[in-house]
């Protein structure tokens, strides 16, 4: 199991989930957790995914769903587990 990090910023719109949702499905990337709120109409989501059958490289995900996040008026970044982990220890 190769564990990512994904997270998705912006304000709220119609189909954020479902453009994601489908480039990972298209990928091959399953979902293990998910987690996303609105504040004042701010969309944000953190997503727990598993890269393991992913069929391209890990960078030019990161690179498509950051377009991807572009289209759709968002920020999304893309992080190994082990170095969000390490980004976010106390």
């Amino acid at each position: 199991m190769k564990k990512t990090i994904i997270t998705v910023v912006g304000k709220d719109s119609v189909g954020i989930i479902a453009r994601v949702c489908t480039y990972l499905a298209e990928n091959h990337i399953n979902i293990l957790d998910i987690s996303q709120t609105i504040v004042d109409g701010y969309f944000n989501m953190m997503m727990i995914v598993d890269f393991a059958a992913l069929e391209r490289s890990f960078v030019e995900a990161s690179d498509e769903l950051e377009k991807l996040g572009e289209g759709i008026g968002c920020v999304i970044r893309v992080q190994r587990e082990e170095i969000f982990n390490k980004m976010h220890r106390l």
